[in-house]
């Protein structure tokens, strides 16, 4: 299959995605399955992982309702309290959701930035890591050394990059300490990266396939294209580009790889990761 391994569902409110400032402007609507289909369709897709978006065990219950209802929703990688002294009883009620495939907390936005390796997060994590299912590791550059203690705490458990980490992508430099982490990270099997959510992260009003690709390589050569899969991010993504620039952005990345790399990325290591 070829899937994008990272999109996200909302009705919009403004409680709910306190996240979104006046930055956010155009993506302070609803974005539902209808609106999604016609672009997977355009770009020959077969099917998407719908990611969390709200800190809220609705978040979860919503997105496996629409995963119930529309089949080219293939997973949903939710959010549970995994701090919580309950967090057993939260993982086994979801883990019998044909349709979760694993669970996301929003790290790069606690105010602690060693919380990715607070005791109580990571008894839940422990316990997560005795189920099917993926931890997906929403971070900033400055997290990567604390990730890589954490990932060594959890061998067990397969993890997946969100956004290669959020490097600062600049004209004039590039973010090398990003680069020495990821390259770091990457040598733990048990993860895998995501491409996905790279033109956010852009600090200039524009940004080109050139200005991506020495970001493109470097995960390509650490991960290597079967720990890597696209993503597009979508709505977010539409701060910065359309559903379809992106996709031929990365299939312009991609094309001088072999058609068994190219699929890996496109659908394979998703497909594996997440849905066997």
């Amino acid at each position: 299959m070829k899937i994008d391994s990272h999109q996200h569902f909302w009705k919009y409110n403004p409680s709910d995605y306190v996240w979104m400032s006046d930055q956010h402007a155009i993506i302070k609507r609803d974005f539902l399955p209808d609106d999604l289909l016609p672009l997977l369709q355009a770009g020959s897709l077969d099917g998407c992982i719908a990611v969390q978006a709200r800190e809220m065990l609705d978040e979860t219950d919503f997105l496996l309702e629409l995963a119930a209802n529309h089949s080219f929703i293939k997973g949903v990688v939710g959010w549970i309290p995994l701090y919580d002294k309950q967090v057993e009883n939260y993982l086994e009620k979801y883990a019998k959701q044909e349709k979760i495939v694993g669970f996301r907390h929003v790290i790069h936005d606690e105010p602690d930035d060693l919380f990715i390796l607070r005791p109580d997060f990571n008894v839940g994590i422990k316990a997560l890591s005795h189920y099917s299912l993926c931890y997906d590791l929403l971070i900033f550059e400055r997290h990567l050394p604390q990730t890589i203690e954490f990932a060594d705490k959890h061998p067990g458990l397969r993890m997946v990059v969100d956004h290669i980490a959020k490097p600062s992508i600049g004209r004039n430099e590039f973010d090398h300490a990003w680069a020495k982490n990821i390259r770091l990270l990457a040598e733990r099997e048990h993860v895998c990266c995501k491409l996905s959510g790279m033109v956010t992260e852009v600090e200039q009003n524009t940004w080109d396939e050139n200005l991506l690709k020495p970001y493109f390589e470097t995960v390509l050569e650490a991960f290597g294209p079967e720990r890597l899969m696209f993503g597009s991010d979508w709505p977010v993504c539409l701060l910065r580009s359309t559903y379809s620039k992106w996709i031929e952005t990365i299939s312009s990345l991609i094309a001088p790889l072999t058609s068994s790399e190219q699929a890996a990325i496109m659908g394979g290591t998703a497909e594996r990761l997440y849905l066997k």
